[in-house]
C-alpha cells in the first residue's frame, strides 16, 4: 500500500516535468486534450489583457498549487487551469515554491471527462477555502444534466462567494455575456470561450 502524502511533501515530491495534483494523498499527473489547453489559453489571455490594460493588481498563472481541504479533512493540491491572485500576496515571499494556502481570487476548471471533480469535489474545496470566485468552463457540455440542464449544452458556470461564505452561481451559454466580479470589464461571450 503506497503511503498518502501531505501538501507539504509533494511539493517537494511534485515531478518538474509536466503539471500535477495532490489527490486523496497522491500524486497524479494532469493530461489535457488541444481542445481543452485552447480553451483554457483563450481564457487566460483574455484575463492577461484585461490585467495589463487595467494594471489590475493581480498575477495570472496556470503552475501554482493550490492547498485545499476536503469535507473529510484531506489536504488536495490543486492545480486550476487559469489562476488569479492577488500581486501582494504572490510577491509577499517569492522565493516560495509556486503553491499557495491562501484563497486566490480567481480559479477557472476546464472540465474533462472527469467533470464531476470539477463539478462537486473542487466547488466544495474551493468553497471551502474562500477563492472569491471560480468558473467551471464545460466547453463539451458533458456534465450530467442534473448540473447542466436539457438539452446538454456547452455552459459557463460562474460562482461568486456570497457573505455567508457560499457559492451564488450563474450559469452561461451561447452569446450571453459572462459577468465576472474580478473583470467587471470583461466583455466575453460564452461562445467566444467554446469556440477557442
Amino acid at each position: 500500500m503506497i503511503a498518502k502524502i501531505t501538501f507539504d511533501q509533494f511539493l517537494v515530491e511534485c515531478p518538474e516535468d509536466g503539471l500535477y495534483e495532490l489527490v486523496n494523498g497522491e500524486i497524479v499527473e494532469i493530461i489535457s486534450t488541444r481542445n481543452h489547453m485552447d480553451v483554457a489559453d483563450y481564457i487566460r489571455d483574455s484575463f492577461y489583457t484585461q490585467i495589463k490594460n487595467l494594471s489590475l493588481n493581480y498575477v495570472m498563472t496556470n503552475q501554482t498549487a493550490i492547498r485545499t481541504v476536503t469535507q473529510a479533512g484531506v489536504e488536495q493540491g490543486r492545480r486550476p487551469d487559469v489562476s488569479i491572485i492577488d500581486r501582494d500576496l504572490w510577491y509577499s515571499d517569492r522565493s516560495a515554491y509556486a503553491a499557495v494556502r491562501e484563497p486566490i481570487q480567481l480559479a477557472v476548471e476546464v472540465t474533462s471527462m472527469n467533470w464531476n471533480v470539477d463539478y462537486i469535489h473542487k466547488l466544495d474545496e474551493y468553497q471551502r477555502l474562500g477563492i472569491s470566485e471560480y468558473w467551471v468552463v464545460d466547453y463539451l457540455g458533458i456534465a450530467s444534466s442534473k448540473f447542466i440542464g436539457k438539452p446538454k449544452n456547452p455552459t459557463i458556470f460562474v460562482h461568486l462567494l456570497d457573505a455567508d461564505g457560499n457559492y451564488q452561481t450563474t450559469a452561461f451559454k451561447g452569446s450571453e455575456q459572462i459577468v465576472s466580479r474580478t473583470f467587471p470589464e470583461l466583455t466575453l461571450t460564452a461562445e467566444q470561450v467554446m469556440n477557442a
